[in-house]
This record gives C-alpha cells, sequence and structure tokens, in this order.
C-alpha cells in the first residue's frame, strides 16, 4: 500500500520557521529520509515553492478560474509530501508519528488507490490504459 504524507504549516508557523537554523531543519530532514529509505519504505519527496509562487483553478466557474496565490483564506499551507510504500495503514502512521515537525505544522495522511481499487466494469478501456502507461514508465 501507498500513502501520501502530505505536509501542512500554518502561517504562524512558516512566520516562526524564519528564525530557525534551515541547515538544522534540512539535517533533522534527511535523517528522517534516510531511515524511511534505509527500511525500504521510501518512494518519493518533494518540498513546495511558496504559495506565492502558485495558483490554484477553481471548476466552479465556466470557463474555470484561475487565481495566482497565495491564498488569504488559506488557514495551512501544502509545503511538501512524502509517498511511502508500507503494508500497513498502522505502519504509515508509525512513521508519520516519527516526522520531525514541530507545532503548528501537521501531516495529513492519505491511501494512495490502487488500479485494483477501481472496477474494471466501469473503467474499463481507460483503466487498461493507465497499466500500460505505468509499465512504460517502469
Amino acid at each position: 500500500m501507498r500513502y501520501m504524507l502530505i505536509m501542512q504549516v500554518s502561517p504562524e508557523a512558516a512566520a516562526a520557521s524564519e528564525d530557525l537554523d534551515f541547515a538544522e531543519i534540512i539535517a533533522a530532514m534527511g535523517a528522517y529520509n534516510e531511515d524511511l529509505q534505509k527500511a525500504g519504505v521510501f518512494l518519493s519527496a518533494e518540498g513546495l515553492s511558496d504559495a506565492s509562487e502558485g495558483f490554484r483553478v477553481d471548476f466552479s466557474a465556466t470557463p474555470p478560474a484561475v487565481t495566482d496565490g497565495p491564498f488569504a483564506e488559506a488557514r495551512e499551507v501544502f509545503t511538501g509530501f512524502w509517498i511511502l510504500e508500507v503494508a500497513s495503514r498502522e505502519e504509515a502512521e508509525r512513521w508519520a508519528l516519527k516526522c520531525p515537525l514541530g507545532p503548528g505544522t501537521a501531516l495529513e495522511v492519505r491511501r494512495v488507490n490502487e488500479l485494483s481499487d477501481f472496477d474494471p466494469e466501469v473503467g474499463g478501456e481507460w483503466l487498461t490504459k493507465e497499466q500500460e502507461w505505468r509499465a512504460a514508465q517502469a
């Protein structure tokens, strides 16, 4: 099973992190990533640029509306993620609890859907194409 750990940071925590030693933050995250790799559960991880560089596409309108960031109504900002391959939800939880984050940050942990989660009767040709795309990338 694959799980995504999505890092969320409050504006207050982001402001407070500016006073922290960036080298210490990188070292703590590096050690965490190394532990994930040694355990064989690490698939990928990425940090995200500041929300001011992003944009949002809202499909409530026709045509969809594009709004540049940052987003004033956001209470938390996604700042990065990990994708782990683990045996169970409980194992994903154990790894999430080990993440070196502090007050004002959170991890949202979600299982990544597998092709087997979808009904072949409904997905038909598109599920077959998805399998072919994944095989070509491997």
